[in-house]
């Protein structure tokens, strides 16, 4: 199973939350190291807050983007 790492960015969604998760990418001529981040929709039942960092797993859709 794949474990993500990320911070909430908004919780206006009933019982999802938006997440970003940022990563590193190395540059494969020059090596220079840059973030990039996508977003990802997360099926929220505890509530969490916007700042809050949170972990997830890959799992079975529970709708279209979700």
């Amino acid at each position: 199973m794949k474990i993500f790492k990320g911070r909430v960015i908004a919780t206006n969604m009933a019982k999802t939350a938006a997440v970003e998760v940022e990563r590193v990418v190395v540059h494969p001529i020059y090596g220079k190291r840059f973030k990039r981040a996508k977003k990802y929709l997360v099926h929220d039942e505890f509530g969490v807050g916007v700042g809050d960092e949170v972990k997830f797993v890959a799992s079975k859709p529970y709708s279209k983007l979700k």
